[in-house]
């Protein structure tokens, strides 16, 4: 609006003229308006006094503020209502809701801030942290082939080729990168009181013996056979086929022990396979002693069954089988990764062969001749008095 050459007090005054006999014609030409003008002022001021201008004045520039006032509180509850379905927590949340505010309702960045309760210096920040890109796609690259691996065993691998990265930003880079593994959980069942588990001292001190099951793509079923040194960790076999009877278990328990060495105590649950009288026949002619754990006890067996549950996660529940020979050959590999490759945070995050070699007592070859048929060293775990390895039964195999 344009503003006018006249103040209130000076209109009041020329209209003050005119009233006191002057003419209008003389009163326009002398102030050089048009007589539209003249009448439009006595329209609006007739008949008030100077104080009273000035009070009219006053509240029209109050009312200004107000409408002001009112249309910018109306224009940011606009705004706080159209921000109010996204969570402003971190800074980059309230960087894109500024910049929404400012594109939307053409506000300036003050104001959209302001409105946000977001910091300027916050807003104009920008970060100079790398990106870790090599990083970055180094890591999808393992996690998507090792796919059952959370981020210590991640983090492990990637120091072996040189990373040198503190395990808390290498943890923030993988949530970034939405590598998060799912885990699988079963129902939770009440426990019982559980005795010490006795950790051997060395190799050979104690193998674990289980079985396990699995489906081709056609629904037929295959099992494997799973043998465990409980001190290294290592899979000494894994062996698949459509039956493992007993004499299957004794013949593949003898290749072990042909390069292995003869161990001093094998752990089993009470299968049909490990309870036969071939496998209890063997056990006495080698005399190595044989503990079975009590029935409906897994716990007893913690090792094989911890194993096993690295087995079907990372293997077993990953891969399609349409083959028997597929099978063995997926085992075998994954056999040899989980020996000389996978970290294993039981052991300081080494693989098993890693951790025997630093502990100095590798079997030898010819351990599995001198022990063939001699004397066993005392077991390091004696045998559970609730299982079915009595001095009775041992005997009916002989």
């Amino acid at each position: 609006m344009k503003k006018s050459r006249f103040s209130e007090e000076q209109v009041i005054g020329i209209l003050r003229e005119q009233e006191a006999g002057a003419t209008t014609a003389d009163v326009c030409r002398k102030y050089g308006i048009s007589s539209a003008t003249f009448y439009k002022w006595k329209a609006k001021y007739g008949g008030l006094e100077v104080s009273d201008a000035k009070r009219l004045r006053a509240l029209e520039d109050e009312n200004a503020k107000l409408k002001k006032l009112l249309a910018e509180a109306m224009l940011d509850n606009a705004m706080l209502k159209d921000v109010t379905s996204k969570k402003l927590v971190t800074p980059a949340a309230r960087r894109e809701a500024v910049a929404h505010l400012q594109s939307a309702f053409e506000v300036s960045e003050r104001r959209a801030c302001a409105v946000i309760g977001a910091d300027r210096t916050s807003h104009r920040y920008r970060s100079c942290r790398p990106d870790d890109g090599v990083v970055r796609a180094r890591l999808r690259e393992l996690a998507a082939v090792r796919r059952r691996f959370g981020y210590r065993r991640l983090l492990v691998l990637m120091r072996r080729e040189g990373l040198t990265m503190n395990h808390k930003k290498f943890r923030r880079l993988y949530r970034e990168e939405r590598l998060q593994v799912r885990r699988r959980v079963g129902r939770k069942r009440a426990l019982g009181t559980r005795a010490p588990l006795t950790i051997p001292q060395g190799p050979n001190q104690r193998w674990s013996l289980d079985f396990l099951s699995d489906a081709f793509t056609d629904g037929r079923r295959f099992r494997i056979l799973a043998v465990v040194d409980d001190f290294s960790r290592e899979c000494l076999a894994l062996i698949a086929d459509t039956s493992l009877p007993g004499l299957r278990v004794v013949r593949e328990l003898e290749a072990i022990i042909a390069w292995r060495g003869r161990p001093v105590m094998c752990v089993s649950d009470n299968g049909t396979e490990l309870t036969g009288m071939a496998m209890l026949r063997w056990s006495q002619e080698l005399q190595i002693e044989w503990h079975y754990i009590a029935p409906g006890k897994p716990t007893q067996n913690a090792f094989i069954e911890s194993f096993n549950g690295r087995l079907r996660d990372e293997l077993l529940n990953e891969t399609l089988f349409t083959s028997l020979v597929q099978a063995r050959a997926a085992l075998a590999t994954w056999k040899d990764d989980y020996n000389n490759v996978r970290p294993h945070s039981s052991l300081g995050d080494l693989t098993p062969n890693e951790f025997i070699d630093r502990s100095a007592c590798r079997p030898q070859r010819g351990e599995a001749l001198r022990y063939a048929r001699g004397s066993a060293p005392r077991p390091v775990a004696s045998p559970s008095p609730l299982g079915s390895n009595v001095t009775g039964t041992l005997l009916i195999g002989g």
